[in-house]
């Protein structure tokens, strides 16, 4: 079973995963994106399904921690590709 995961910004990083993620968010309140789309303000109970291959990112609010269950399956011993940390005017939504 996943262990419930901390993140608070900065950093984080856009990303990828082989085969998807879920996300089901426990406690907090957090921002996630996926490339091209708007951000998106995600709290406990919420669950987001990111599809196989889509670039996105997810963290904790400015003034917030969030706790979440990230689910994902590996492929060729892989679950993630890491890539550019997500900038300031990313997280803000400025570009």
């Amino acid at each position: 079973m996943p262990l419930p995961q901390t993140r608070v910004f900065p950093p984080t990083a856009w990303h990828t995963h082989p085969l998807g993620q879920t996300l089901i968010v426990t406690a907090g309140c957090g921002k996630a994106q996926r490339e091209g789309g708007p951000i998106e303000e995600i709290r406990p109970g919420d669950v987001v399904w990111i599809p196989p291959a889509e670039k996105h990112w997810h963290g904790a609010s400015p003034t917030t921690a969030m706790t979440h269950i990230a689910i994902q399956e590996k492929l060729d011993g892989k679950v993630v590709d890491w890539m550019e940390q997500v900038s300031d005017e990313q997280y803000q939504g400025v570009t």
